[in-house]
């Protein structure tokens, strides 16, 4: 096992720097923001002023999927009569987290039956998509040319580094929350449920407050995945960077300082941010639930 991850770190290292200096010119070639800059892949697919064209992050977000119905496939079906194994350990160990840190700790008992498959579903997603950000596949924007065919070269890109990404799987939470609040509680209900306790005097202005503090959740939960996705990806490939960019003797500690980086976002942060937007996701649809006053 030890050996496998550091073949895989070596590679996340290396294959997204035999990219860079594949590309461009001297100026643009070590830019790691160009990353972000999505390309449309084929025929460009708009509906009024929507965007539904693919391009590398929908590609990723499309494995993403595919790779999370897999994982819960292999995991959460087991036959019945065989003795406990490997991968039913860790398929109840995920089923546990969820249910009993994410569920249990933010939604109220009577809607987790409702809503725990949406929690639980967020979260083996997110943690998909950021452990896919990760591992060197061959959807760069980058080619190499081999006789006249372009070829994707491998890189590293996580989808819920851009906004949009964030942004979508943050407004459902935020849509499936006042619509649960409206049912459990009714519309008037669940609106009053907003204002608190407070002399009349300061209604004026603790209302607006108390909406602009329902739009900064939705925010909150967009911004704090994305941000966190987008620096780590940033700090590696900025270490990677130096690797062409400076004097040969910076190159052990770039190399030293991208795996470092690199082990830390694999390691805690993939794991924290989905466990964090789920967490999030189900509190805020259990305090519209059962609002406090």
């Amino acid at each position: 096992m030890k050996r496998a991850l550091a073949v895989v770190t070596l590679l996340a290292l290396t294959l997204p720097s035999l990219a860079f200096a594949q590309s461009g010119d001297e100026e643009t070639k070590f830019d790691p923001s160009h990353e972000w800059e999505l390309q449309t892949w084929g025929p460009e697919l708009k509906i009024g002023p929507i965007d539904m064209s693919i391009n590398k992050a929908v590609a990723y977000l499309i494995l993403g999927t595919v790779c999370s119905i897999l994982l819960g496939i292999v995991l959460m079906r087991v036959k019945p009569g065989r003795g406990p194994n490997r991968r039913q350990a860790l398929g109840e160990t995920i089923y546990e987290v969820a249910q009993v840190q994410v569920a249990e700790q933010g939604l109220p008992t009577k809607a987790i039956g409702r809503w725990f498959p949406y929690v639980a579903t967020l979260m083996v997603f997110i943690w998909t998509i950021n452990i896919l950000g990760f591992i060197p596949l061959p959807l760069s924007d980058e080619r190499w040319h081999v006789g006249g065919i372009g070829i994707p070269t491998f890189a590293i890109f996580a989808a819920t580094s851009t906004l949009s990404v964030t942004l979508a799987l943050a407004l459902m939470t935020w849509v499936f929350t006042h619509y649960e609040g409206i049912r459990a509680n009714g519309t008037v209900g669940y609106f009053k449920s907003w204002i608190p306790e407070v002399p009349k005097a300061l209604l004026p202005m603790i209302i607006p407050l108390e909406i602009l503090g329902q739009f900064m959740r939705l925010i909150s939960l967009s911004v704090r995945l994305y941000a966190n996705m987008l620096a780590g990806h940033l700090l590696i490939l900025t270490f990677i960077g130096l690797i062409f960019l400076t004097h040969w003797a910076v190159f052990p500690l770039s190399v030293v300082a991208g795996t470092a980086f690199y082990l830390f976002e694999v390691v805690i942060v993939v794991s924290i941010q989905a466990y964090i937007f789920a967490a999030l996701s189900a509190i805020y649809i259990g305090s519209a639930i059962e609002p406090e006053h």
